[in-house]
């Protein structure tokens, strides 16, 4: 299953749960919330505005373990937050094709200058899943654009 962008939500916290629990404790927090907020489980004297509530929340969590409780669904998923956090915290410093890199046989690997006089490497492995590569030897950042 091939996942857009679902990094507007945090699945993690929707969960109550880590990046780092193991699959089995993310579905015991999964089974905890579904039971609390199942649509089945709710008195019958809520209000219908609070059912509402209620049945959005359970949608969430179903959703949120969809996608945590799948090991590749996961994967993608963590390293789209991965992604995400280092656009927010490092500087950006191009965005480039990965045409535009240069290929070396010896090594296997996509390779670029960086203004600091280290490279961005990217190995002939990791070009469909990476899209952020960190300089050797500072902090600077681009972007494959594919």
């Amino acid at each position: 299953m091939a996942l857009e962008r679902l990094t507007q939500k945090d699945w993690y916290k929707i969960l109550g749960a880590k990046p780092s629990d193991s699959p089995g404790e993310l579905k015991r927090k999964y089974q905890r919330l579904a039971l609390l907020y199942h649509p089945d489980k709710q008195q019958a004297d809520v209000p219908a505005e609070e059912m509402e509530e209620r049945v959005q929340r359970f949608i969430e969590i179903d959703q949120a373990w969809k996608i945590l409780g799948n090991e590749e669904t996961k994967k993608e998923y963590d390293l789209q937050q991965r992604e995400d956090n280092l656009t927010k915290e490092w500087p950006l410093h191009a965005q480039v094709y990965l045409e535009d890199m240069s290929w070396n046989e010896d090594e296997r690997c996509y390779t670029l200058s960086c203004r600091c006089g280290g490279n961005y490497a990217v190995s002939e492995s990791e070009t469909k899943d990476i899209s952020l590569v960190c300089c050797d030897t500072c902090s600077l950042v681009i972007e494959i654009l594919q």
